[in-house]
């Protein structure tokens, strides 16, 4: 199960960079919201997915509360999921 959390937090990370880097500003300066309607979608599926095994391996592997609560700000933060295997690893 971990290894399905490493994976899915590195493809909701970066569907987070494409959606913040790439497709905001195509929608902002161009006019196109294309983009965003592409990416949007997956990344919302990936974070859900993302925090709902979060909280199923809280209880697996008896996270506690602030590991949990560092799991899970590390999605909010561009480019912080890249870093949760390390964190995993240290906690």
């Amino acid at each position: 199960m971990i290894n399905l959390f490493k994976v899915v937090s590195f493809l909701e990370g970066v569907s987070y960079i494409l959606l913040l880097f790439i497709a905001t500003p195509i929608k902002y300066l161009q006019g196109n919201p294309e983009y965003v309607r592409l990416l949007g979608m997956p990344h919302g599926l990936l974070f859900i997915i993302y925090i709902i095994l979060a909280y199923v391996l809280k209880f697996e592997l008896r996270w506690s509360a602030k590991d949990f609560t560092i799991v899970c700000l590390l999605s909010l933060i561009p480019f912080g999921t890249f870093f949760v295997g390390k964190y995993l690893k240290k906690a």
